[in-house]
């Protein structure tokens, strides 16, 4: 295995894209937490994923069906074979939380640029702000594929099995900052309050914060170096995990790298995370303050 990773071949680097960002059978997307940034310049021929507008359900709170990824693949001419390769800011956050969300919908060839956008300046390649345009398509999706996916009433059997006794083969991440762990914050300092009501984390979570497992270029950590940031809080690959954040975006990284680096097999993304969890009535809740 090339690197070391599980599946090497999920992670291209920026002179991939450079090469095959014009090819045909490539689609880029550039997926940002701050949602400005593709505007002031961007990978020539990629398309931006506005993660506050294009996949979230403008009635519920989910993101969009099956019906919409169909019609938001079809605007942007990306086929059931394309291979897409998504980048973005602050080490890959929403580029994995896309991954995340195309694999939850069965589209099979996606691919991660190791580093994301900031490698990509820093190593002075070409940024554009034309914005491309492609023939539409007219996409099918299959799935949803649910065994990615934890709902609070997983999170819920997994404590009652705890609560009686059970040995559990279960594992619980919280990867948000230790602050919000602890619970001595509701969110991140210079971010809004996404509507939870109570601090804390989830009884029996291990707090992983999901930025250990990259490097200061954004890049991800050698799979030596994940397996001891993980192996070490009881994350082992024999377990059922799931990891969940504040609204499901930074555990969906924590689950790239358990399930496609590490190769772990049974790995879940609650993305209701804590702001469903923190206003839950008798949720339990641990505290560490």
């Amino acid at each position: 295995m090339a690197n070391g990773y599980a599946h090497p071949d999920l992670l291209v680097d920026s002179a991939w894209v450079a090469e095959h960002s014009s090819d045909p059978n490539i689609r880029v997307v550039e997926v940002d937490e701050d949602v400005l940034l593709y505007e002031q310049g961007h990978i020539p021929g990629a398309i931006k994923l506005d993660w506050l507008v294009d996949v979230q359900n403008p009635v519920q709170r989910d993101f969009v069906d099956k019906a919409g990824f169909e019609k938001l693949l079809s605007r942007w001419g990306i086929g059931k074979q394309a291979t897409v390769v998504f980048y973005g800011d602050k080490n890959n956050w929403y580029a994995c939380y896309s991954f995340w969300l195309f694999s939850y919908y069965g589209h099979e060839s996606l691919r991660v640029m190791n580093g994301g956008r900031q490698k990509w300046i820093d190593e002075g390649r070409e940024l554009t702000r034309e914005v491309p345009s492609y023939p539409q398509t007219e996409y099918l999706a299959a799935g949803p594929d649910e065994s990615i996916r934890a709902f609070r009433d997983d999170v819920f059997s997994i404590l009652n099995e705890q609560k009686n006794g059970v040995k559990s083969g279960h594992a619980l991440i919280d990867v948000r900052s230790p602050q919000e762990y602890r619970g001595e914050v509701l969110h991140m300092i210079g971010y809004p309050q996404e509507g939870a009501q109570r601090a804390g984390h989830v009884p029996g979570a291990a707090g992983i914060p999901w930025g250990t497992a990259a490097n200061p270029d954004g890049t991800f950590k050698s799979p030596d170096e994940l397996r001891e940031i993980y192996g070490g809080k009881g994350v082992t690959p024999d377990k059922d995990v799931v990891a969940y954040c504040r609204i499901g975006e930074r555990s969906s990284h924590t689950w790239f790298v358990l399930t496609h680096l590490l190769g772990y097999p049974r790995v879940r993304n609650y993305d209701g995370s804590w702001t469903e969890w923190g206003s839950l009535v008798r949720a339990p809740i641990e505290k560490e303050v």
